[in-house]
Order: structure tokens, then C-alpha cells, then sequence
């Protein structure tokens, strides 16, 4: 095992307890926790970005995807739930991405992002949806079924996030860089960590009002 895949597994096992607790218990905690992610994230693109014209495109749209994470954890009936739903499609995607990609490897998906395949797209898809499945049985949860519209829209969160990484992924080469920041051991910047959930939030939130609202 290599020494940014240990950084890697240990970086997450610290966080996740940590941002499960910020969600969780709401209020203000979580709303300093979002609010200190929004500055390192704007931080991370500007300084990603501080040569090109596009900078400022970037800068709104992470003030609209964080206030969709905002609105999604205060607004909505058992608002965590919807949260750490979209959260965890967005990790199984990117977990089955990154290990069976590796593994099985085969034609690449883009020029954008070289090491992302097309055995790794999919097994993101599939992954997300044995998380969420494995989530909702163990969890109990009345509100959310795994119904054959829960899973289009696994998938099609799945999908948002997966278009998100490799949006993210085109920038960073223009700028010519490998990571958007050092912040999180084996990760890189905050940026590496939730570029498809920056794009998965707001397509869930528009969602949620349509079905609530």
C-alpha cells in the first residue's frame, strides 16, 4: 500500500466522524463548519485561478452550491437525511471511481482526467447504489425508499457529480496543477475533495423544491 493511499485512509477516518458530527448536530456548529469550508474553497479557486478572466464565474457559483447546502440542511422535513444522502453518493461514486478504476482499469473517459476509465464510471454508479441501499436498510428511514425513482436519482446525482469532478478536473489543467491545495493528507485541497458535490448539491436542492415546494 502506497504512502498517499495510507494519507488517504487516515485523513478520511478522522473527517468523516468530524463533518458527520457538524451535520448532524445543525444549528450554528453547522453553519460556522460550511462557512469556514465556503472561505477555504474560494481561497482554493482564487488562488487556482487568480490569472484567468473566469475567476470571477467560479467565486458565484461556490456562493450558490454552499447556500444549497445551507438550504438543504435547514429547510426541508428531516433535512440531515437528504444531506447525508447526497454526501454519500457523491463518496461511493468517487470510492468506486478511484479503487476499481485502478483495478480494472481499461479505455480511458476523457483526455481531461486521465486516470478516471470507464470500468471506474460505472462502478461508481453501482457502488452508490449498494451505499445507499446498505444506508437506507440499516438506517430505517421512513422518508426515503429505495424505490425505482431513488434509484434514478442516485444515478443521476451520481452522474452530476461525476461531470462535477471532471469540471473541476479541466480547470486544474489549465492552471497546470495536479491538486487545488495540501489541506487534507492524501486528498490535496478541499477542492479535490468535494468537486463533484459542488455541482451534485445544487442539482439536488433544485430537485428537493420541485418535490416539496
Amino acid at each position: 500500500m502506497n504512502t498517499e493511499l495510507v494519507k488517504r485512509i487516515l485523513s478520511s477516518i478522522i473527517l468523516i466522524p468530524i463533518i458527520l458530527y457538524f451535520i448532524i448536530k445543525g444549528s450554528f456548529l453547522f453553519n460556522f463548519f460550511i462557512l469556514i469550508c465556503f472561505f477555504i474553497s474560494i481561497f482554493e479557486w482564487h488562488m487556482m485561478t487568480k490569472n484567468f478572466s473566469y475567476k470571477v464565474f467560479g467565486i458565484l457559483f461556490l456562493i450558490f452550491s454552499f447556500y444549497t447546502v445551507y438550504k438543504i440542511r435547514n429547510d426541508f422535513p428531516n433535512n440531515y437525511d437528504y444531506l447525508l444522502l447526497i454526501i454519500l453518493i457523491c463518496v461511493s461514486t468517487d470510492i468506486g471511481g478511484y479503487v476499481f478504476g485502478n483495478i480494472f482499469k481499461g479505455p480511458k473517459l476523457t483526455q481531461i482526467s486521465p486516470k478516471k476509465t470507464y470500468s471506474g464510471m460505472f462502478c461508481g454508479y453501482l457502488l452508490s447504489i449498494i451505499f445507499v441501499n446498505f444506508f437506507l436498510i440499516n438506517y430505517n428511514n421512513p422518508t426515503i425508499e429505495l424505490t425505482g425513482a431513488t434509484l434514478l436519482l442516485i444515478i443521476s446525482i451520481s452522474t452530476v457529480s461525476q461531470i462535477g469532478d471532471l469540471i473541476v478536473s479541466y480547470f486544474k489543467r489549465l492552471s497546470n496543477i495536479k491538486d487545488t491545495g495540501k489541506i487534507i493528507p492524501g486528498h490535496g485541497g478541499l477542492l479535490d475533495r468535494i468537486d463533484g458535490m459542488l455541482f451534485a448539491f445544487p442539482f439536488s436542492y433544485l430537485i428537493l423544491i420541485n418535490e416539496f415546494y
